[in-house]
Order: C-alpha cells, then sequence, then structure tokens
C-alpha cells in the first residue's frame, strides 16, 4: 500500500505536465470545481458506427474525447477496499459531471461540428445506465496497446491482477442529442 500511494504520489506531481503536452481541457462544474472529466476534441478513425439514436459516425468525424482524471479517481479510490463502493464512487462521480460535459460542449465552438462524445476504457460496465454505448476497437493491435496503457491504472487500482482479464477494451460512445437531452437541464452560462 505504501509503494501504491508513493506512485499516486509521483504520479500526481507529473500529471500537470501531462495536461499540458495532452491537450486536456478541464470542465468546471457549476461551482466551478473541475470535474472527473478531461477532455479534447478529436477526429475519429475508426470504422463506421451507428449509434442506437440513429447518429452515424464515420472517419474523421468530430468528437469529444472525454479522458476520466486518472489519478485523483484512483487517490479517492485506494482508500476504498470494498469493489462494490468502488465501483459506486465512479459511477457518482461520472453522474455528477455529466451536466457540466454538457454545458462545456454546448458553450464550444465547434460544438455543431462535434457529433458525439468517445471514450476508451477498461472501465465499462453500468455505463449503458449512464446512455453510452459501448463498441469493442476493431483493431487487434490498438487493443493491445491501449490494453497495456491501462494496466498501470489497473494495478494502482489494488484490484488483483487475475481480475485483469475481465476488463475489455471498450469504446464509449455517447450521442450528442442524448447527452442534451438527458444532462442538459441546467443552463449554459457565458
Amino acid at each position: 500500500m505504501a509503494v501504491r500511494l508513493a506512485i499516486l504520489w509521483l504520479w500526481k506531481l507529473m500529471d500537470p505536465l501531462f495536461y499540458i503536452c495532452s491537450r486536456l481541457q478541464y470542465i468546471l462544474d457549476d461551482q466551478k470545481k473541475r470535474s472527473i472529466f478531461r477532455v479534447r476534441v478529436t477526429k475519429y478513425r475508426g470504422k463506421r458506427i451507428i449509434l442506437s439514436d440513429g447518429t452515424v459516425i464515420g472517419k474523421n468525424d468530430l468528437l469529444l474525447k472525454i479522458h476520466l482524471h486518472n489519478v485523483r479517481l484512483l487517490m479517492e479510490y485506494v482508500r476504498i477496499k470494498n469493489e462494490l463502493k468502488r465501483s459506486r464512487m465512479i459511477y457518482k462521480l461520472v453522474l455528477q459531471s455529466m451536466p457540466a460535459l454538457t454545458n462545456y460542449l454546448k458553450a464550444h465552438p465547434k460544438q455543431d461540428k462535434i457529433k458525439a462524445i468517445i471514450g476508451i476504457t477498461t472501465l465499462n460496465r453500468g455505463v449503458q445506465s449512464l446512455g453510452f454505448e459501448c463498441f469493442i476497437p476493431q483493431s487487434y493491435c490498438y487493443r493491445v496497446v491501449k490494453q497495456l496503457g491501462q494496466l498501470p491504472i489497473f494495478l494502482l487500482s489494488g484490484t488483483p491482477l487475475k481480475h485483469y482479464p475481465k476488463h475489455e477494451l471498450t469504446y464509449l460512445f455517447l450521442s450528442k442529442e442524448f447527452l442534451y437531452g438527458n444532462y442538459g437541464q441546467k443552463t449554459v452560462s457565458k
């Protein structure tokens, strides 16, 4: 546990450098606090996908890519021993951040061109109840590289390594219309 906390502390120190290099943007909630999401606009490079509401996502379409603020999440996560409580904590943080994500997208200069939200994760259980749709990336090489990138996060979480194969790498998509319809109750202040 002490080694894990030391690594997390170092990661927390290095995180601002990663933030600068990654072109990510923080999303602020109504109280001007940082949400669990960091985002950036990206072009989609995968195969054509049709979401359940009819949104078609094709190559080079603009998407808003969400990243969980992993070091922040893990700092809270390692203190909780119960897996169910950990899952609930993540779910609650994501749910609380969805209105801020909606407001950010509504205020974004490219909001008319952005078709959907995309994320890539191994934390894909329960995301359907938030409105996300799951798709497995087609490229085997891409999946392997991304899965290896997720491994340190998994190891730092304190979850036994034997559970890692159960966590399949998944694209998460959420159409802009679904986001606005379900999380857009609050207005954007400019």
